[in-house]
């Protein structure tokens, strides 16, 4: 049987790089928060072209921190797809709000936007829209519902790391916040779990920090009640020998998908 993923064999090709960066945090001593998570967020933030990231533990902590950060919680709704992984209702039960699933367009399987709006009450507070697949909601109907209505939009951008929309725009950076997932078999994969968050706005941003490292603002001053999840320097240092070639393993990807929609027909009902 042939494998999805072949971390093995991506890990061959990568080898000598990796361990070099690996074999520097060891010899650094710096394990937690240290340099190379700093540079991933920073490398991050370049090529998604936006302002800021926050590096944390998995991509279920990115969509709980983003619903946290957004002042979400009991009482309220967030409008969310039932066809996703069980990590983006999760993460808005888990903040204590409500999710309210909208159908799916059946040509996309993305959520229907045009189905949200007779979902929205006085209690939604924010869209959780995800990008299935590596596919884009239509965010620019999603984004103008949501100003309509004066609601918070975050993407779930877990499976679609280097996707940009028809205008240029990365998935992740169109709403207020974007979630990202660093699985061992994600387009962009760690050798263990991992996350990122990407928001254009500070105070967003700033809330996120404190988040992911126990609600604190300085060391022993916690402002808020968090958790712990923050990417570990090891998880970043394989990340940024794995970032310089995320182009090329998208590209790739995408060659052997349209050798497969060129020849087996019964696959071309869902080529993008």
């Amino acid at each position: 049987m042939i494998p999805m993923v072949d971390l093995k064999k991506e890990y061959e090709l990568l080898k000598e790089a990796i361990q070099k960066e690996i074999n520097e945090v060891l010899e650094s001593g710096i394990y937690i928060l240290g340099p190379k998570c700093a540079e991933l967020e920073h490398q991050f933030v370049q090529y998604n072209q936006t302002k800021h990231a926050v590096g944390v533990a998995n991509g279920t902590d990115a969509l709980y921190l983003a619903v946290k950060a957004l002042g979400i919680g009991p009482g309220d709704e967030v409008i969310t797809t039932p066809f996703t992984f069980f990590a983006s209702g999760e993460a808005i039960a888990e903040a204590g709000a409500t999710p309210v699933f909208v159908d799916i367009d059946l040509k996309t399987y993305n959520i229907d936007h045009h189905k949200i709006e007779e979902k929205i009450t006085s209690k939604t507070k924010a869209l959780l829209v995800v990008h299935l697949f590596g596919k884009l909601c239509d965010m620019e109907h999603i984004m103008q519902l949501a100003k309509k209505h004066n609601l918070y939009v975050i993407e779930d951008a877990c499976q679609a790391v280097g996707t940009k929309d028809a205008n240029g725009q990365f998935a992740g950076t169109i709403g207020d916040v974007g979630c990202f997932s660093f699985f061992p078999s994600k387009n962009l994969g760690a050798f263990g779990d991992g996350g990122m968050v990407v928001t254009k706005d500070f105070k967003i941003y700033d809330k996120l920090c404190e988040l992911r490292n126990h609600g604190s603002v300085k060391k022993y001053e916690h402002a808020s009640i968090g958790i712990n999840s923050r990417l570990d320097e090891i998880q970043a240092a394989i990340l940024l020998v794995k970032l310089n070639y995320l182009d090329l393993f998208l590209h790739k990807r995408q060659v052997i998908a349209n050798v497969i929609v060129r020849h087996y027909p019964r696959f071309r009902k869902c080529q993008r």
